[in-house]
């Protein structure tokens, strides 16, 4: 296996990395823990009533990033994993310099090559990256019902700082799928 940049050749086969999420529990947020800027929230695992598999295609705005960035038209960080001639990971960044921050777009690992730890070296690709471009850290975000995506971020040295309960409607809310946001600080 080999990590490498992503080129024009890979486009249809990135594309087609299975991405599913499968969770058997979800983050839950209970919010507005106090009152106006003393306000808080607060996250409690628990199991799902049963379990979610979710397809986790990649989104039209991710897709445009990344050929973007293939063809060198934006600048960003788009990494595969190749098994076999194949890419079976992929890993899209941005950098954002108002922020200081090297933010993950999309990080996914095909469904049957997980659990090898190429999630890990991809992230940890992206720590390097944010770097040599002298960020502040790397932040990404993710869904409270994505526990895996969760579980890895926290694992590669991620701290939890923050979550949005408006950015998803209230139907997402029902289903735990409040925005969690992430950073790895880097000074």
């Amino acid at each position: 296996m080999q990590i490498r940049a992503v080129t024009g050749d890979d486009l249809a086969d990135v594309l087609e990395i299975d991405g599913t999420v499968e969770s058997s529990a979800y983050l839950h947020v209970e919010t507005n823990v106090g009152d106006g800027i003393k306000a808080s929230w607060l996250l409690e695992e628990r199991k799902n009533r049963q379990k979610l598999i979710d397809p986790n295609r990649l989104g039209d705005d991710a897709s445009f990033f990344l050929k973007q960035v293939v063809a060198r038209v934006e600048e960003g960080l788009a990494l595969t994993i190749e098994h076999e001639e194949t890419p079976v990971a992929l890993l899209l960044a941005r950098p954002e310099v108002g922020n200081g921050t090297l933010r993950i777009i999309d990080l996914r690992v095909d469904y049957d090559y997980r659990r090898q730890g190429m999630g890990t070296a991809l992230v940890y690709q992206a720590i390097a990256q944010a770097r040599e471009l002298k960020a502040r850290a790397v932040s990404a975000q993710t869904l409270t019902n994505n526990t895996p995506a969760a579980d890895l971020l926290a694992k590669c040295g991620f701290e939890l700082s923050g979550v949005d309960t408006r950015r998803r409607t209230n139907h997402d809310l029902v289903k735990e799928a409040v925005t969690l946001f992430w950073y790895a600080p880097l000074d």
